[in-house]
């Protein structure tokens, strides 16, 4: 199969490095310099160093040929983050088929990534590959399940055909909604629980806000018109648990060192990759409440990342809440 992968962060690298040993592959950087460093040293190493990649893999900072490559009948994967979406999304041809590995809200508009290509070329054949996976251990070969969600069956299935492997899992769905909903929202909910670690409020703290925030994960989900079994899946509590307790987290290592008392510039200038819970907080606070949903735990992350509370008022105000049944579905106070 010929694959295009768009997009040489880690998470692109680490696919394009699995899927290049059975595919003919080809990673495409708008850095030309950087492609030129991985050409030379056969790595990437400002995202993945220390991982080979395979001589057959193709390095290239031309967008039309990398599209050229994987034609209509191939397979063309977005790995750009989700800023970037929209833009190289309107490049790819609209008969090709797509997927994305973005995880988020859009900024400012407040689409997830179905909504943006949907309005970009309606009816286009795309979805998402998401699930519970760090780049760098997806790239060394270790154990990895992922979903691959569209509504377009076939499609699916030949993200099986590319990526599935002895070490990767590629499991399917045609509920692309709850699975972009649950790789957005555990951003934010990595980033209260590394807050919660790094004030060292213990093991049921944690257990309780990783629980509480699969509640508001599923609440969000299903007023988007999500199903209620996806978020116990890969995408949904699979995810939230590896980011929110893995310490290859860039989100949870963003609330632990919040919780540090370190500001969020320099926070984010440390860790050099994006951290999207960071970027997506606010929207998915604003289609919550544009939906009448409550999600307390968003509501305090947002204030905490904007410098309305601190670390330990943000928790403050999330114990001080009403007591309720635990399945209401309560809208915002």
């Amino acid at each position: 199969m010929r694959i295009a992968l768009l997009g040489a962060g880690a998470w692109g690298t680490a696919l394009a490095v699995q899927a290049a040993v059975r595919h003919d592959v080809w990673l495409w950087a708008r850095d030309a310099q950087q492609v030129q460093r991985m050409r030379e040293q056969r790595c990437n190493a400002r995202y993945l160093p220390g991982v080979a990649l395979p001589p057959a893999l193709r390095l290239g900072d031309e967008l039309a040929a990398a599209l050229a490559h994987a034609g209509d009948d191939g397979l063309t994967v977005i790995a750009t983050p989700m800023s970037a979406l929209a833009e190289v999304l309107g490049a790819v041809p609209a008969r090709a088929g797509v997927l994305w590995l973005c995880k988020g809200f859009e900024a400012g508009s407040g689409r997830l990534g179905h909504e943006v290509a949907q309005a970009l070329q309606p009816g286009r054949r795309g979805g998402v590959l998401s699930g519970p996976s760090f780049a760098d251990e997806v790239a060394r070969g270790c154990p990895t399940a992922l979903v691959a969600a569209s509504t377009d069956a076939a499609l699916a299935e030949q993200a099986v055909a590319a990526f599935h492997a002895d070490a990767l899992r590629v499991y399917t769905s045609d509920d692309p909604v709850g699975v972009e909903v649950g790789g957005a929202v555990k951003n934010v909910m990595a980033i209260a629980t590394g807050v919660c670690d790094g004030l060292q409020l213990g093991h049921n703290a944690r257990a309780a806000l990783i629980t509480r925030g699969l509640a508001e994960m599923t609440r969000l989900g299903l007023a988007l018109g999500a199903r209620a079994e996806t978020f116990m899946g890969l995408s949904g509590l699979g995810d939230l648990v590896l980011t929110a307790t893995g310490d290859l987290s860039r989100n949870r290592r963003v609330g632990l060192r919040l919780a540090a008392g370190e500001a969020l510039p320099a926070i984010l200038h440390a860790l050099g990759h994006v951290a999207e819970g960071v970027y997506s907080a606010r929207t998915v606070l604003q289609r919550a409440q544009a939906l009448g949903v409550a999600m307390p735990i968003t509501e305090a992350v947002v204030a905490l990342l904007d410098g309305a509370l601190t670390p330990a008022q943000a928790v403050a105000a999330l114990m001080a809440r009403q007591a309720r049944a635990e399945g209401a579905q309560a809208l915002p106070a």
